[in-house]
């Protein structure tokens, strides 16, 4: 179950709280609601100066989701749990349309159109759109979620499975170089 989180009057994080406990607060109209998602309730009145427990941002990066979870530092429980979908196959589907536009375009042949041909060169550090887009997703999310609880840390699980290991805990040298499948054309 995730808990809600709750800004003060002034805008500062506080604890998150049991939505039943938000709950109540909006019923008795102590707080009104901030954000649909995620859920946050602002404070209608200032309280007393107190520092929120810090909490954990961890990451689970995927192809196609992303985990985010926010977990209390001090007893491990989690406080905030959500699902991130990328739009990789989005970016790309367009980005193919746009080519078959521009190829469609250079077939046509008009007479005053410039010879675009030396325009190849890719910037360092450059990524593909749809990983790029996934970055700035992930990037998005993190700043908003600090906006609304206390992050003091932020962790991210990098995994790369290694299948053939997995298969055969034994597998060493030459049988673990070329495997079952050498020779085909794997994609």
């Amino acid at each position: 179950m995730s808990f809600v989180f709750v800004l003060d009057a002034t805008k500062q994080p506080l604890n998150p709280v049991h939505p039943a406990h938000a709950r109540r607060l909006l019923a008795t109209k102590r707080a009104a609601v901030w954000r649909r998602y995620p859920f946050t309730i602002i404070l209608k009145q200032t309280l007393p100066a107190s520092a929120p427990a810090p909490v954990r941002l961890k990451l689970d990066p995927g192809s196609k989701t992303t985990g985010l979870a926010l977990v209390d530092d001090s007893t491990g429980k989690v406080v905030w749990a959500a699902e991130l979908t990328h739009r990789g196959q989005q970016v790309r589907d367009r980005l193919l349309t746009r080519r078959a536009v521009r190829q469609s375009r250079r077939q046509r042949h008009t007479r005053y159109r410039q010879p675009r041909f030396l325009n190849r060169t890719r910037r360092v550090g450059w990524l593909p759109p749809s990983l790029e887009s996934r970055i700035a997703n992930i990037e998005t999310w993190v700043r908003h979620i600090r906006r609304f609880a206390n992050v003091s840390a932020i962790s991210m699980e990098l995994v790369r499975f290694d299948t053939q290991l997995l298969q055969d805990a034994e597998i060493s040298g030459i049988d673990y170089q070329q495997g079952a499948l050498q020779g085909y054309e794997v994609r």
